[in-house]
C-alpha cells in the first residue's frame, strides 16, 4: 500500500501542528497532494483507468475548497502552504 499509517503521520507532523492533528487545513493539503500525485503517475500508465480519473478530479476539487478556505482565513497561511508544496494559483 502506498499510504501507510507512518506516512500519514509524517505527513500531518511536516505540515500540520502535529502528527495527531489531522484536523488542520494544512495538513489535509498536503495529504490531498500526495494522494494527488499518487494518482498522477498511476494514470500516465493506466490512461483507460476511468475510475481512478474522476477520483483524481474529485481529490482535487476537494484540495482546491480547502485553498479557498484558507484564503478566505487566513492568507498567510495560504501563502505559506502553497509555497512549500510548490502548488500554482
Amino acid at each position: 500500500m502506498y499510504l501507510t499509517k507512518e506516512k500519514k503521520e509524517e505527513i500531518f507532523a511536516k505540515h500540520g501542528k502535529s502528527s495527531t492533528d489531522t484536523g488542520s487545513s494544512e495538513g489535509q493539503i498536503a495529504l490531498f497532494t500526495y494522494r494527488i500525485n499518487h494518482l498522477t503517475n498511476h494514470l500516465k500508465n493506466n490512461r483507460k483507468d476511468f475510475n481512478t480519473q474522476r477520483s483524481l478530479v474529485k481529490l482535487v476539487g476537494k484540495r482546491r475548497d480547502l485553498l479557498n478556505y484558507l484564503i478566505k482565513t487566513d492568507i498567510t497561511r495560504y501563502r505559506a502552504i502553497v509555497k512549500e508544496l510548490g502548488l500554482r494559483k
